[in-house]
């Protein structure tokens, strides 16, 4: 099967025809179709496929007389943001199983185990915790926490894990799966401009942004639009604006990221003043340092406005990821490989998070990124030349070639 069949097996699944974009969020009809494509494709290619106590997939080309137990992992995630592109994640997968079929047709076979991975709840969006598939494999989230964590409808990640079959009391670390894998690589559609402008269709990540989310509820008192005195009120969407307001000052003043995109208004009717507002904060810098400073002034100003007009605030910090700097040593080995076969790599540091980032603080991971014309993410508008896909789908199997076949 080529890549472009392949990609196009996987591309309707959770799109909404009318936007063009995808909504496949963890543990939903959606992505039960993205778990049974993945478990097709293991099956064609005669890949043994397990999911793990985290609801994480692994679709495993076994070597029993391996001379060496260290599997190389590659992979990524299915799901996606609400109304996300078609390729942030998905990408990975689909040039995973690519890869192994280039891997065949040129008779390698592994003299260690190859696995691809698919790892659920990447991106946070129905529980909020970005990463948490990858967070719980390698223990830098407690189950007990994680097993508490709610949806937008108040559907716990325990509850709706029992109803999909699995056991949410056995999630936590897989320091059995840990010990297995002596690399990650992780191919990803470049999420930015970097390639474009060095004229390059793939790149290797030198890096990840320390980045972290952060829940603020505003609580005032509802009242009636019509006649309550502007002077009476206590309404908290005015702090929240100005939290908005101020996460893109102070962002700007410090050459950093601050975003809000995402705000819940309860009890939401037009004609009055709300009673709460839950604001969400994602807060990316260049360093640790620099993240704490850039939060810290936001939230400074988010306390003052809502003290200003009388309204409650209560600050919970979902997520934090510190700065990732992936394994010198597999970084080198990644872009001598390419360069060895004449594909010119350029070393990109990135803002945005991922499963790689996480799983670098146990296992030597490394990315490979694919050019992204737009320079667009989490948006329909997200793209990959079929070329440049290609072009990604040559450079994993070399390196795994590289690192699983001597």
């Amino acid at each position: 099967m080529s890549f472009q069949d392949l990609w196009s097996s996987l591309l309707p699944l959770g799109r909404d025809e009318r936007t063009g974009g995808y909504h496949r969020f963890s543990w939903t009809p959606a992505d039960e179709a993205c778990r049974a494509w993945f478990t097709k494709a293991a099956a064609e290619r005669g890949l043994r496929t397990q999911a793990d106590h985290n609801g994480n997939l692994w679709a495993w080309w076994d070597t029993p007389t391996s001379p060496s137990p260290g599997a190389v992992v590659t992979g990524s995630h299915l799901d996606s943001v609400p109304g996300g592109g078609a390729f942030d994640g998905a990408l990975g997968v689909a040039s995973a199983f690519a890869a192994v079929d280039t891997l065949r047709e040129r008779g390698c076979t592994p003299v260690r185990p190859l696995a691809i991975a698919a790892f659920c709840e990447e991106e946070g969006a129905r529980f909020g915790v970005a990463c948490l598939g990858s967070r719980l494999a390698v223990g830098t989230i407690d189950p007990q926490t994680a097993r508490a964590l709610r949806d937008a409808s108040g559907a716990s990640l325990a509850q709706v894990m029992a109803s999909a079959g699995h056991d949410p009391a056995l999630i936590g670390p897989d320091e059995e799966l840990l010990s297995r894998v002596s690399a990650y690589v992780e191919l990803h559609i470049e999420q930015g401009r970097g390639l474009v402008d060095l004229g390059a269709q793939v790149g290797v990540a030198e890096g990840i942004w320390p980045h972290g989310r952060w829940r603020l509820t505003f609580t005032g008192r509802a009242d009636h639009a019509g006649t309550a005195v502007l002077a009476d009120r206590r309404d908290p969407m005015l702090p929240a604006a100005a939290a908005v307001l101020a996460a893109r000052e102070v962002a700007r003043a410090q050459q950093a990221l601050a975003t809000v995109g995402k705000l819940s208004t309860e009890p939401g009717a037009a004609n009055a003043v709300a009673s709460r507002v839950t604001v969400w904060l994602d807060a990316r810098a260049p360093d640790g340092t620099a993240l704490q400073t850039l939060a810290a002034e936001i939230l400074s100003a988010t306390h003052a406005a809502a003290q200003e007009h009388g309204v409650d605030l209560d600050v919970s910090q979902e997520s934090v990821t510190p700065a990732v700097v992936f394994d010198a040593g597999l970084r080198e080995s990644v872009t001598a490989c390419l360069a060895a076969r004449g594909v010119r790599a350029p070393a990109l540091p990135t803002g945005a998070g991922h499963d790689a980032g996480v799983f670098a603080a146990r296992v030597p991971t490394a990315m490979i990124f694919v050019r992204n014309p737009t320079g667009v993410s989490h948006s329909p508008a997200e793209y990959a030349d079929m070329a440049d896909c290609e072009a990604g789908v040559a450079a994993l199997a070399a390196v795994l070639e590289d690192l699983a076949c001597w």
